[in-house]
Order: C-alpha cells, then sequence, then structure tokens
C-alpha cells in the first residue's frame, strides 16, 4: 500500500540482465512506490525489444544515456559483478540514488571507495540483499532478539546449484565469477544478520574448477563472538538451500532461506529439541505470500523520499566484502584469517 504524500521512485534499469528482466523488474512494477521508466542496453535493439516486452516507457543504448536522463531519481544495477562499482560510481556522480546488485564489489577496498562518493553526493547506495528484507528473515531475526531460542550459538546453511557453462558470467573467473560472490555471500550476510555482529576471523576450504578457475566447492567457519556460522556452497552440486539457527534452547530452520518464490507461502520453524532426535516439536509458521525483490524495492523508495532510514547503509556492504576477503585469505594460506575493519 502506498504510503499517503510519497511518490513512485523513478526508476533506470542499468542493462537487460536475466536476474533484472524475470525478477527484479517484474516486482518492482507490481509496487505503488516503484515507477521503472526506463532500461539501457549497450544494445539499442535489445533494450527496445525488452522495454517493450515489460512495458517500460524508455530505452536507451547505452548506460550513459540513461544515468544523465534527469527524469530517472535511481538506478538499479545488475550489471556482471566487475561493473558494480564502476557504474554505481557514475550513477551517484550523476545525481542518482543505487541499488546495486550482490556484490557490491569484489573486494572490500574497492566497496570503500563508494562511501566518499556516497558522502559527497548525497546519495543513497545499497548493495541489493534482497533476503534481508523478506518477512521470514525478519521473523528469525526477532525470535533471535526475544530469546525463543535463548541464546544464539551457531548458525548452519547450505546453498548450492549446478552450472557448467563457460560462457556463463558465473563461470568466469576473471569478472567475479564463482561460488562464494554468487551464492556464499547470502550465508554470510544473514550469519550477520542474525548474530548482529561481525565475525572477528574466518577459516575456508575452497576447491577450484581446474578449467574455469572458479571456486566451485567452498566451505567456511565464521567465528563470532557470540558463537559460530558455518556453511557450504557449491556452483556443481545438486540444487538445495536450507539454513538452521542453533541456540541454547531452541532452534529455527528457514525452508527456503534465499530463493524465497514470490507466488508460493514461506515457512519457518522453531522446535524446543523436547522430541529430540525427531522433529515431532517443532511449530511451523506459513507466512503470507510476499515477493521480496517487491519489498526490497519499497524499503529502497521510501528511504529514497526520506519517509524511513536506510537500514543496511554502505558501511554493511564493506563488512560483508570484508568476510568475503578474508575467506579467499584463508583458503590461500590455510590458516584463519582476520576479518579486517573498514
Amino acid at each position: 500500500m502506498e504510503p499517503a504524500g510519497h511518490e513512485p521512485v523513478r526508476w533506470g534499469i542499468l542493462s537487460t540482465a536475466k536476474i533484472g528482466r524475470e525478477k527484479v523488474i517484474p516486482a518492482m512494477q507490481s509496487s505503488k512506490l516503484c515507477k521503472i521508466a526506463a532500461i539501457a542496453s549497450r544494445d539499442l535493439a535489445r533494450a527496445k525489444q525488452v522495454a517493450a516486452d515489460l512495458g517500460i516507457p524508455k530505452a536507451y543504448g547505452s548506460y550513459e544515456e540513461l544515468i544523465a536522463d534527469p527524469d530517472i531519481e535511481a538506478i538499479y544495477n545488475p550489471l556482471p559483478n566487475h561493473l558494480h562499482i564502476p557504474w554505481t560510481a557514475k550513477a551517484a556522480e550523476a545525481g542518482k540514488h543505487v541499488l546495486c546488485e550482490k556484490p557490491i564489489a569484489l573486494t572490500a577496498a574497492e566497496a570503500q571507495t563508494l562511501t566518499e562518493i556516497r558522502d559527497r553526493t548525497a546519495k543513497l547506495i545499497e548493495e541489493a540483499f534482497m533476503v534481508r528484507h523478506h518477512p521470514q528473515w525478519l521473523r528469525a531475526r526477532e525470535w533471535v532478539r526475544e530469546g525463543r531460542i535463548g541464546r544464539l550459538r551457531a548458525i548452519q546453511a547450505f546453498f548450492s546449484y549446478t552450472n557448467l557453462d563457460p560462457a556463463n558470467i558465473r563461470n568466469q573467473a576473471d569478472i567475479g565469477g564463482g561460488g562464494l560472490y554468487d551464492i556464499g555471500c547470502y550465508p554470510i550476510t544473514t550469519s550477520r544478520f542474525l548474530f548482529d555482529s561481525e565475525p572477528k576471523r574466518v577459516i575456508a576450504l575452497i576447491e577450484r574448477d581446474p578449467e574455469l578457475k572458479t571456486d566451485r566447492l567452498s566451505s567456511a567457519i565464521l567465528d563470532f563472538e557470540q558463537g559460530q556460522a558455518t556453511f557450504t556452497c557449491s556452483t556443481q552440486l545438486v540444487p538445495y538451500q536450507r539454513m538452521q539457527a542453533f541456540g541454547t534452547k531452541g532452534r529455527i530452520e528457514i525452508e527456503i532461506p534465499f530463493n524465497a518464490p514470490p507466488d508460493k507461502p514461506c515457512r519457518i520453524s522453531i522446535d524446543d529439541g523436547s522430541s529430540a532426535p525427531s522433529t515431532a516439536s517443532a511449530v511451523t509458521e506459513t507466512l503470507d505470500i510476499v515477493d521480496q525483490y517487491t519489498v526490497q524495492g519499497d524499503d529502497f523508495s521510501l528511504a529514497v523520499r526520506g519517509a524511513q532510514p536506510l537500514e543496511f547503509p554502505l558501511e554493511n556492504a564493506v563488512r560483508n566484502m570484508a568476510v568475503i576477503d578474508a575467506l579467499f585469505r584463508s583458503a590461500e594460506t590455510g590458516q584463519w584469517a582476520s576479518v579486517v575493519k573498514h
């Protein structure tokens, strides 16, 4: 529902990337707070075709033209990973707010460069982790904060899919491909979200594809003050995802933690362990159907209008990248790596 007095934010989409076409743009078009006003591609014919398919009023044959459009207030940047920093910076310098796909950079140092631009231009820049806006994650965090599972001590996650196409950007190591950047970032950010703190150190075991050179199987331990988070991610395993949070008095399980469906209800369970080793004591809550990309667009648009603060500012993105940096360092040395504060 559109809050009284708030006009929809006029958005421009930077590229015709699949995630934008199939997920983000349709979701934002269903919102009364977002107006998708233009889309750009380096191929004008491609931009016009996608604009026609999705009912977008304007199409541009270059990214420069889009960010120069004075009618556009905010940019959604789903370009390949290595282009996140340069085009987010250009958009902010052109006076646009930017919602940039994850990972926002390839290193924490790169992400840090955006903070000066944000401060100077007074434009909002956020990393697009849609999961943090979904009601199932808000409920999980609420249960943790209320002490429903006692003291949170451990988080365990698994996220995998199979993609062997060398032409796919996720399999191109030189432009930021690989499992950690693509999906390992999710258990990292959600572990930080539930612990509400940063890990002190991490350790990782990473296996790389001998031909693609991308990380195809990674396992990690994140050492927080309050406990530990562990996860495994892979780009060459059976598709699967699950995440659990373990406390001194209970356990939370999120059935579809990351790719929550936009057209089906999601389920989250809490279990006090009274029937262990079975799960008969688990109580499952079914949440209303919601598209997490819609909610993400709504929250960013409300922040643009000054109706609410940006809950996950750029500093949060820098800290997430610092964890990824440390995991790569750990895998190279075989030792624990400290998470560098920025």
